[in-house]
């Protein structure tokens, strides 16, 4: 998942907790208040109350001395009452206590707040309560967490909005280096070392530090293709003169056979080692893009040329070759290249198959992309072997000629030509080759 996503999803993630976290406190909140500004409503009641004990309907009241006689008034809504009877229990005196209750007034249930008050009056003692109902309350509470739930929706889904504009115009830059100097550049000297513009000093410290960090690996490229260019000169040089002195020498009559036996083997050795020098700085060379990839390349006509010139090879194991190019597939790449690639594709085929075997060689199309396989009846490869076919001078039969650089050659050029390349083999039954050309060459 992209950082983008990743904060949009934090900060969604984020705000649904505040919006539970208000959805149970708020209403608890409101609910405190109002049960405040209640006590303290009724308190005040009950004070008025007391302060005028002494009125003639109160006196009246308690003139008639009968314990079970109640003293009640009631609000015409039953939003309010107040109720004072005489207590049949002990009690503390002066202490009020609060009670959530419901109380049936005139056939109508209803949640009250009540105030209940003990005092004595005149050596009776008496129980005073004032009630409020609370019922609305509830219906405040609910409309209140109804209503914020709608809002703070409202709120998070407009900040989400916001925050995915915010974050991916904040993040462009970041993208935009990523893109420009990192994920599309293949050759250090087409590097951007242009200043990406952005709102952040972090994202400006990784451009200049992605600007070093490339600068310095143009200057070590640039050693490497210098070191290449000396190793060419100084180990082909000799390698050169010494197979000139040997030849020169083989032709001496005077030396007998065994001389001239070991002179010949200097030279096949002079020969591998000139192929294996010639071979790494060829490799050396794609990887650093040495070579130019703007030439006309047709497949068709590589796969004949290279058949024309293995000819013989294939008529020395009598194997059978079926060409079944038919698709006629050009691209902008580089010719020797390609032709480097097939060859030693088709020389691995050649040198691993059978006697009396069969090559096939195919191509297709498959999602607008161009693919060609080679398939031998060869000896095949295990899965282990596969894991390692690509690196250098790994050999999977040592009696056969080479120096395990073939497919090592064939990797390098096909990534230089943005190729991909697959291998399927089975022991006993043979291998087959598979490359994927992109589908924008």
């Amino acid at each position: 998942m992209k950082i983008k996503h990743q904060l949009a999803v934090f900060n969604l993630i984020t705000r649904l907790l505040i919006i539970l976290i208000l959805w149970f406190s708020l209403p608890i909140l409101i609910k405190k208040i109002v049960y405040k500004h209640i006590d303290k409503s009724l308190i005040e009641k009950k004070e008025k109350f007391i302060q005028h004990l002494d009125k003639q309907e109160i006196n009246d009241f308690i003139s008639r001395n009968d314990s079970t006689e109640t003293y009640a008034s009631f609000s015409t809504l039953h939003n309010e009452f107040l109720q004072l009877y005489r207590s049949k229990d002990g009690f503390i005196n002066h202490k009020s206590t609060f009670v959530d209750e419901a109380r049936s007034i005139e056939d109508e249930v209803n949640d009250y707040r009540v105030l209940y008050y003990n005092f004595t009056y005149e050596n009776a003692r008496y129980i005073l309560e004032v009630g409020n109902n609370i019922g609305e309350i509830k219906d405040l509470t609910f409309t209140i967490r109804f209503f914020t739930s709608i809002l703070l929706l409202i709120v998070v889904t407009l900040t989400f909005i916001a925050d995915t504009f915010l974050i991916e115009f904040l993040l462009k830059p970041f993208y935009k280096i990523i893109n420009t100097k990192i994920k599309f550049v293949n050759e250090p000297e087409s590097f951007n070392y242009d200043k990406v513009h952005s709102y952040s000093s972090d994202f400006d410290e990784l451009d200049s530090g992605l600007n070093l960090m490339m600068y310095r690996i143009q200057e070590l490229f640039k050693k490497e293709k210098q070191f290449i260019a000396n190793v060419s000169h100084e180990l082909l040089t000799p390698i050169a003169l010494l197979k000139n002195r040997f030849e020169n020498l083989i032709q001496n009559e005077s030396l007998d056979d065994e001389a001239v036996d070991k002179i010949a083997s200097s030279l096949r050795t002079l020969d591998l080692l000139k192929k294996i020098i010639n071979n790494l700085l060829l490799i050396s060379r794609i990887e650093n893009n040495q070579f130019t990839n703007h030439e006309s390349v047709a497949i068709k006509e590589s796969v004949a040329k290279t058949l024309e010139e293995l000819e013989d090879r294939i008529q020395q194991k009598n194997i059978v070759v079926l060409n079944e190019i038919v698709e006629d597939f050009s691209f902008l790449g580089n010719k020797i290249l390609i032709h480097i690639l097939i060859y030693n594709l088709m020389l691995n085929a050649i040198k691993y198959n059978i006697e009396n075997g069969k090559i096939t060689i195919k191509d297709s199309f498959s999602n607008g992309k161009y693919i060609i396989s080679i398939s031998d009846s060869g000896q095949g490869m295990t899965e282990e072997q596969l894991k390692t076919i690509f690196n250098r001078f790994d050999r999977f039969d040592s009696n056969q000629d080479g120096h395990g650089l073939g497919l090592a050659i064939v990797d390098s050029i096909a990534k230089f030509h943005h190729c991909a390349i697959s291998v399927t083999s089975q022991s006993t039954i043979g291998s087959t080759f598979s490359i994927v050309f992109p589908s924008n060459l």
